[in-house]
């Protein structure tokens, strides 16, 4: 019974990671025990890479933006210059947009809605991009993304 319920919540989280980014990244599965007569327990933790649209070497230079700025690599957000935008990376940039582009909510590595739209206020700011601030990571926030990365290799 554990190793079907762990195969279906392998399932879900390759299911949610490929829905949410286009690619599988990292996923760990903690099983708890199968007592007798007891319910099965099962945690999920993904950890999904979000690239929006990056190369591994745009989002390399971002991340070595980042280093410089607000020390990606320390004590405060200990990442890798690995071309992986994960909770880290999106804690680090969380603290930029924070600064100057309205970002309001919680530093937590997430770069959801909230993440998006101050990413799309930055892209529109420093690439021109013109975009609607709607908070969804579609084609042309993607494509200004990548622009931004690329100028940031200047």
């Amino acid at each position: 019974m554990t190793s079907t319920i762990t195969r279906r919540l392998v399932g879900a989280v390759a299911a949610v990671g490929l829905a949410a980014t286009g690619t599988f990244a990292t996923a760990s599965i903690a099983t708890a025990e199968v007592g007798t007569g007891n319910a099965a327990a099962a945690a999920v933790s993904a950890q999904a890479t979000q690239n929006f649209g990056l190369t591994t070497t745009e989002a390399k230079i971002l991340q070595a933006k980042l280093l410089k700025k607000f020390g990606y690599t320390g004590k405060k957000y200990p990442g890798k210059i690995d071309g992986k935008l994960g909770p880290n990376s999106w804690k680090a940039f969380q603290v930029y947009l924070k600064k100057s582009y309205g970002y309001g909510g919680k530093i937590d590595g997430d770069p959801g809605k909230n993440t998006i739209k101050a990413l799309q206020r930055l892209l529109k700011a420093k690439v021109g991009a013109k975009l609607t601030v709607d908070g969804i990571a579609g084609p042309k926030t993607q494509a200004a993304f990548r622009k931004y990365a690329k100028s940031l290799a200047r």
